[in-house]
């Protein structure tokens, strides 16, 4: 709501501030529902509190799907295509029998709702050639992030609805 810095307020800015908070609150509330990735935010230890870290959600989930020693993701639903997957879903609700893991297929397709920025672009690129080398890996987006357009993102009235530029 303000065009220029000579129409700032102290008002307007604490309020585009609380909107920003309000935001970041929502986002935390719906990830508290998650069973593994509820936090990119790690602490740290009372004696160490230099190791605290920060770890992006995107390099979480793609770790989580290299990751074969972990056969049963939890947050991260794999689909079915194909007979076999299917089956195998479907037997896993009455047997012990393992689901298809997300990492299976060669070719992994993230879609990213949003926005992605291409330092994101790289990690995912990086991070898949490491720890699952042979898998294609293609990483879509409702818009390509630059610095700028995150920075209005935060500031958006109405963050919900995307502008396509079609």
């Amino acid at each position: 709501g303000c065009d220029s810095s000579l129409n700032l307020t102290s008002q307007k800015a604490t309020d585009a501030v609380d909107g920003i908070f309000r935001s970041l609150r929502d986002i935390a509330r719906v990830r508290m529902h998650m069973k593994q990735f509820h936090s990119i935010h790690n602490p740290g230890s009372n004696t160490h509190q230099a190791s605290a870290s920060y770890k992006p959600l995107l390099k979480q989930v793609v770790e989580e799907i290299c990751n074969p020693d972990r056969p049963d993701p939890v947050d991260i639903e794999h689909i079915s295509s194909g007979l076999t997957d299917l089956l195998k879903t479907g037997f896993s609700m009455f047997m012990k029998v393992n689901r298809p893991h997300p990492g299976d297929h060669p070719l992994l397709i993230i879609f990213m709702v949003g926005g992605v920025s291409v330092s994101e672009v790289k990690m995912v690129k990086d991070l898949v050639a490491t720890r699952k080398p042979g898998t294609q890996v293609i990483v879509l987006s409702s818009v390509l992030l630059t610095p700028h357009s995150a920075v209005e993102l935060l500031f958006a009235p109405d963050r919900l609805q995307l502008d396509a530029h079609i």
